[in-house]
């Protein structure tokens, strides 16, 4: 018998094509430069002088066109610069999926899509467990086998007879929908001190969106941005959302919110608001209030006021607060206790993996 051997060790050659060694570095470029194609190719480029990733055989014009050619990008007039280059619904299909496999891992593609409840009885799911027969159980919840094994244990095998008492169902669960408002706040604080919070916010709206149309198809996700202002996005724009010079309108954004699950005819529902700042704004009949010196009592009660009705309606509100500043604990945590619901103060890092749990918690609960 021989021991171990130790060999050199030789890593595996690298054998994907320029194309594929590129393609994740363009589409993460992508997020930090809200979608401009031009732009992400530029900082290719500076990052080449830096570390080489293009070579004398496949250069930026061989990778750009070799884009195009697959689909990633096209030929596109913009107003005010002329012909340049844009990302197509592939590009941005392709950045929701990079960003569903960073933050929440592989996931295969579901065609049932619905939520499990705690209940159980006719549901649509089937389990491990068994139980007797019930009035108002479904014909395909039956176990033959099972039935007709009791049947002889109940009644003998001479003078064979099944009755209802024999029969043996598989145990189900109930399956319900969900909705969900994801808020994003695009306020300037989402950029100030040096620290980029919006696009690992884009991220994780990305991949939320990718996951339900994937996993849970019959759900609905709408996506909220607020600053001054709130206004609805679709998935389709959040590469090349950018934050603006704007204070933060939380109650905006919670009405708005609101208004859509309102519309909604599904059991669970739920809100999701990413931030980092305190209520700054109002507007009211027409005209703005802002206030960006402390945490003003009018506009605090007025999210308050809100918070405690999405808690009326059964609404419940996590809230993500991308700072560790202590001056804003007292606000979240009066602005939880009125909605009864959670709140996180969570690092970048941490912000899609608790999206996910909540997403995945919350959705399981019937209403």
């Amino acid at each position: 018998m021989i021991g171990f051997r130790f060999t050199e060790f030789i890593p595996d050659a690298d054998k994907r094509t320029p194309f594929e060694r590129l393609l994740p570095l363009f589409l993460e470029l992508l997020n930090y430069t809200s979608g401009d194609a031009k732009d992400t190719l530029d900082w290719m480029e500076e990052i080449d002088k830096q570390q080489p990733i293009f070579s004398d055989n496949y250069n930026r014009d061989d990778f750009e066109q070799e884009l195009k050619r697959r689909g990633f990008l096209r030929e596109e007039y913009k107003k005010g610069k002329g012909p340049g280059i844009g990302i197509t619904g592939k590009a941005e299909q392709s950045m929701r999926q990079r960003a569903l496999e960073q933050l929440f891992g592989k996931m295969k593609k579901s065609t049932r899509g619905n939520h499990r409840t705690k209940q159980t009885g006719s549901g649509d799911e089937p389990t491990e467990m068994t139980r007797p027969f019930v009035f108002g159980d479904k014909p395909e919840q039956i176990l033959m086998s099972e039935s007709l094994r009791n049947a002889q244990i109940n009644n003998g095998a001479e003078e064979f007879l099944l009755t209802e008492k024999d029969l043996e169902v598989v145990e189900t669960e109930n399956l319900s929908q969900a909705s969900t408002v994801l808020m994003i706040d695009i306020s300037h604080s989402m950029i100030l001190y040096g620290e980029d919070r919006i696009t690992p916010a884009k991220k994780v709206a990305m991949a939320l969106a990718e996951l339900i149309m994937k996993r849970y198809p019959k759900d609905t996700l709408d996506i909220v941005v607020f600053g001054d202002d709130a206004w609805p996005i679709q998935v389709k724009d959040l590469p090349y959302l950018q934050v603006g010079p704007y204070h933060t309108n939380t109650v905006a954004g919670l009405e708005l919110a609101m208004d859509i699950l309102r519309r909604r005819k599904t059991g669970n529902k739920q809100i999701f608001m990413i931030t980092d700042g305190k209520p700054s704004c109002l507007k009211e009949g027409g005209e703005y209030y802002k206030n960006s010196f402390g945490l003003d009592p009018y506009i605090v009660g007025k999210c308050l006021n809100l918070a405690r009705m999405c808690r009326k309606a059964r609404i419940p509100i996590t809230t993500f607060m991308l700072t560790d500043d202590p001056y804003l604990q007292q606000f979240v945590d009066d602005f939880t206790e009125a909605n009864n619901g959670k709140a996180l103060f969570t690092g970048l890092s941490g912000l899609g993996d608790g999206i996910l749990l909540d997403y995945e918690r919350n959705r399981k609960r019937r209403r």
